[in-house]
């Protein structure tokens, strides 16, 4: 993990993100104090849409809207 003060990350922008896409974590300061962190993104979770496909059929089930068309609701949200 590389500790980068916030003018020198300002200053070195691209280098860090071409090391975070590399798999690194930078920290950024501010007078010695972490203030955020650069992370590289999650591999997508393979069977992760599949899963929550399920979950939402089975919430749709409990709450009983079978039959509201989602274009339905989203039209009636603009009004």
């Amino acid at each position: 993990m590389d500790r980068v003060g916030i003018y020198d990350a300002k200053a070195r922008f691209s280098e860090l993100v071409a090391a975070v896409a590399k798999g690194r974590e930078v920290v950024i300061t501010r007078r010695g104090k972490p203030v955020a962190r650069l992370l590289p993104p999650e591999a997508p979770r393979k069977g992760s849409a599949t899963r929550a496909a399920k979950r939402i059929r089975a919430l749709c089930e409990r709450l009983n809207i079978r039959g509201v068309k989602v274009r339905e609701l989203i039209e009636e949200g603009r009004d």
